[in-house]
């Protein structure tokens, strides 16, 4: 059994390796992916100019006018001083084609004393420009930029699947890390002085015994991220019942998208008596319209806290695109004891459920994730290179044994 579980996890390490010590890098680093991104790129943070800010809707018109083959599908409704309007926008649908326009730009930048546009990106391409480095980090994480293919986001999948098979890793990693109570004292310890190949291996076994529990919670919640609809909602069903998602309800639907929309403003205020209803004092903080699930989002908080730093997130309201039906709401903290439990998935996997602590705490555990991935190949590299050696001589294997570190 004890064999069995060692041979799985050390092909689940060799072949994980590369990925998990890239997924653990770019997450030390994305922890801080806003203030980094505006640090890089100031012409899409930072407004060119004081004065009096246009009203965010009318900002949106702008940057629709500007360009009619896209429409605005985020946009803040609330901006901190000095800070400039930056909407993402989608294609609309080529009436001649039927096929949504080809832009090569998915964000938009714009002064919001005047309107101007100060800068446009596409977010999440591949490339190492200042422009795009953050993003590029951020989409590498989760995707391994894995090309879409057959209408599938093939990058995310790979990355859940690796995910799910780490959670089970994680598992069996703790078992066969305590061999025998006589020596379970060891599983803890670390031979500092020792250096080399002892002190990798007490990193490798031992760092991923102390780091346990947070190494499985950055596995598990992994697998929400990349496969919160496909695989994790449904597992949390068996156990919890759940409250119907609106966009599970709906699904994507590309004929959708070149439907009627209800205007922003009405939308806005069906949203506000909503809010005023359920007692929330929060203001209306961001605006989104998904065109494939045909639904308005309007989300409540204050300006600067779109991430929803503390606790599980922010509220949100949604309304159908068409009609302004209600649609559902996301309210955190409420609900089935399922729904809480994935409510707390990004808050946990970002750290930020416990503001800037919890955020240096996921950079600290990125760099963790890369070090337990480097050394298990250092490990196996040694061993195998000792196995080899001791192939040819007749009386190497029990020396070589015994000189390795269990």
């Amino acid at each position: 059994m004890r064999r069995a579980l060692i041979m799985l996890h050390r092909w689940f390490g060799l072949g994980a390796a590369l990925f998990l010590f890239i997924a653990g890098t770019t997450g030390a680093v994305i922890s801080w992916d806003h203030e980094l991104d505006a640090r890089l790129n100031p012409q899409l943070y930072e407004a060119a100019t004081s004065g009096q800010p246009l009203a965010p809707l009318e900002l949106a018109r702008r940057i629709e006018a500007a360009d009619p083959r896209v429409h605005v599908s985020f946009m803040p409704l609330a901006l901190e001083p000095g800070e400039a309007f930056v909407a993402s926008v989608e294609p609309n649908i080529d009436a001649s084609t039927r096929q949504p326009h080809a832009v090569d730009y998915n964000q938009v930048a714009l002064d919001p004393a005047t309107g101007r546009i100060q800068g446009r990106r596409m977010w999440g391409a591949v490339s190492l420009s200042r422009e795009n480095l953050l993003p590029f980090l951020y989409k590498l994480h989760y995707s391994m930029h894995i090309p879409d293919g057959w209408g599938i986001e093939l990058g995310t999948w790979f990355m859940g699947l690796i995910a799910i098979a780490w959670v089970f890793d994680t598992l069996i990693a703790l078992w066969i890390s305590f061999p025998n109570r006589a020596a379970w004292k060891r599983s803890f310890a670390f031979r500092w002085r020792a250096g080399g190949h002892r002190l990798a291996f007490d990193l490798h076994r031992s760092g991923g015994v102390w780091l346990f529990l947070l190494v499985l919670m950055i596995a598990v919640t992994s697998v929400s991220m990349n496969l919160g609809r496909e695989v994790m909602r449904p597992v949390v069903g068996w156990f919890s019942p759940l409250t119907p998602s609106p966009f599970d309800a709906r699904g994507p639907d590309a004929a959708r998208a070149a439907g009627p929309r209800l205007p922003a403003e009405r939308v806005l205020a069906l949203a506000d008596a909503e809010a005023r209803r359920r007692g929330w004092t929060a203001p209306a903080g961001g605006l989104f319209l998904s065109t494939a699930f045909g639904i308005w989002g309007v989300g409540y908080y204050e300006p600067g806290r779109s991430h929803g730093d503390g606790g599980l997130g922010n509220p949100w309201l949604y309304f159908d695109m068409a009609t302004g039906a209600p649609a559902g709401a996301d309210v955190p903290g409420s609900g089935s004891a399922g729904d809480i439990f994935l409510q707390a998935m990004f808050p946990l996997h970002s750290g930020r459920i416990i503001g800037t602590t919890g955020r240096v705490l996921m950079s600290a555990m990125g760099v963790a994730v890369a070090v337990l991935s480097a050394t298990g190949v250092l490990i196996w590299a040694r061993k195998r290179r000792a196995r080899a050696v001791a192939a040819r001589l007749p009386a190497g294997p029990n020396l070589l044994r015994h000189s390795l570190p269990e």
